[in-house]
């Protein structure tokens, strides 16, 4: 039976017992239906995965026992930071699960001319909660050793504002030459991935002014989701770990 890996934040210590989160908890008994007894794998960012078994379990907390732990090698070297204009519906939940599976190490959602989302600040605030709780659970199941961090909504002015010592990325449909034609001078990638509708020809003109270089993904026009997961994919394959 496959172990289930469960994301504690708090410091881990072997030979200890610890009360797992609310979330946590709920996932073990309700949704798994876990016992005592159970062996699970307890991890919360430093790099380590803690083996640990069920010592109480109730409907609404799970305790465990850490016993050993073993380093977590399933890191890339490329560190990817994702600045994604919101997308409508399920499809920005869909880029955060599947992006963090890719190996992202942070991504912050934007607001650009053409974003069809309209929410206000506190809306806004419960989606970013969402949002990291998606990026957790899309690490235990992937089995990172990481949990990306999803950042505050913020103006995609303010972003590119933002210094950055890396190479930052655009994708335009006229660039000149594709992923494999970057040249990195260091592990640190920003990517900039626009609207449905697309970027504005000002916040192109913007992000060029902020260093950002234009790359081509090739002939066929991708949506949102689909360009930003192709290109983390690609930028793995060159720069990462995805052979």
């Amino acid at each position: 039976m496959r172990i289930s890996r469960i994301y504690h934040p708090d410091t881990l210590t072997p030979q200890t017992d610890i009360n797992l989160s609310a979330d946590a908890s709920n996932h073990l008994a309700r949704v798994l239906r876990a016992q005592i007894g159970q062996k699970v794998s307890i991890f919360n960012g430093d790099g380590y995965d803690y083996s640990a078994e069920i010592s109480q379990i109730s409907k609404k907390q799970v305790s465990v026992t850490l016993h050993d732990k073993t380093p977590n090698e399933s890191e890339s070297s490329l560190k990817l930071h994702l600045g994604q204009v919101i997308s409508r519906g399920d499809r920005m939940d869909f880029t955060i699960q599947k992006s963090v599976e890719l190996g992202v190490t942070e991504i912050t959602p934007l607001i650009s001319e053409r974003c069809g989302v309209k929410l206000n600040a506190e809306r806004m605030a419960k989606k970013v909660e969402q949002w990291q709780k998606i990026a957790i659970s899309a690490c235990e199941q992937s089995g990172r050793a990481f949990v990306p961090k999803v950042n505050p909504v913020i103006q995609l002015s303010s972003w590119l504002n933002q210094s950055f010592d890396g190479v930052r990325v655009n994708l335009h449909p006229y660039a000149k030459h594709g992923i494999s034609g970057l040249t990195l001078p260091s592990s640190q990638v920003q990517l900039l991935i626009g609207p449905e509708g697309g970027l504005s020809d000002d916040e192109i003109n913007q992000a060029r002014e902020h260093h950002f270089i234009d790359v081509l993904m090739g002939p066929r026009v991708l949506r949102t989701e689909t360009a930003g997961l192709s290109a983390i994919a690609l930028l793995q394959s060159y720069y990462g770990d995805l052979g």
